[in-house]
């Protein structure tokens, strides 16, 4: 009787936390994609209104103050929703992810322009695949992908350092490089971010603050490695206009 009870019992956490698990996923995937739909609808907005690109751009070509603040803003806003996370709502953080998704879009207006939109189409799908299969890995697999993340990490270091190092050399080659070396990553990392979210649900509480905020900060994780993989499918795949 007693062995039965403490089976039932077992049982009956396990499903608690599994449900937990898909409510918290479930939320966070939710969240990323509508980041994903506010960033194409900014994006292809401002790509087909040249008055609101002259704003970001000055009549001699050169970023406006305004475009600077579109291109520079985003990762203020990574940083504040990172590090601010335990002193920001609830409301505050989605008001916060919702801007910073809205001004990537308008920052990637210019791909609109620069590629074609057959290009562009093709490699969103390929990056919606790819991003896919490895979501459903980095949740299924058994095998812990911490070491693998730290790699990974490591690699995203990499790209930075060598980005920054390209600015300067202009090289094709490495830009190249650069790119592949980011696909890799960025794939990689999508499991591994996937793996670390679902045991990140497994310790939360349904409807509690904190978990929502969680699911937030999940969402911009998981809508980072998207956006970087699909550019550097971009750079590597798409079709320039002549």
């Amino acid at each position: 009787m007693e062995n039965n009870h403490f089976n039932l019992s077992g049982s009956s956490t396990y499903k608690q936390t599994s449900s937990n698990v898909k409510t918290f996923m479930s939320n966070v995937f939710s969240w990323m994609f509508l980041a994903l739909i506010v960033t194409s609808v900014a994006a292809w907005w401002f790509a087909s209104d040249l008055t609101l690109l002259r704003m970001l751009v000055t009549e001699e070509g050169k970023m406006s103050v305004l475009g600077w603040v579109v291109m520079l803003a985003p990762l203020g806003f990574v940083l504040l929703m990172s590090f601010a996370f335990n002193r920001l709502s609830y409301t505050t953080l989605i008001i916060l992810f919702i801007t910073y998704a809205t001004l990537v879009g308008i920052s990637m207006s210019f791909i609109l322009l620069a590629y074609t939109l057959s290009s562009v189409f093709l490699t969103f799908a390929i990056t919606a695949g790819m991003f896919g299969t490895m979501a459903v890995v980095g949740y299924t697999t058994k095998t812990d992908l911490t070491s693998f993340g730290k790699i990974m990490m490591m690699g995203l270091v990499g790209i930075i350092i060598a980005t920054i190092v390209n600015m300067f050399m202009q090289s094709s080659m490495l830009n190249y490089i650069i790119s592949y070396v980011g696909v890799a990553v960025f794939t990689g990392l999508t499991a591994y971010d996937v793996q670390k979210l679902k045991m990140i649900g497994e310790g939360t509480t349904y409807g509690d603050e904190n978990t929502k905020k969680l699911s937030i900060l999940g969402a911009l994780t998981l809508y980072l490695d998207f956006i970087n993989l699909f550019l550097m499918l971009l750079r590597l795949f798409g079709d320039r206009r002549n």
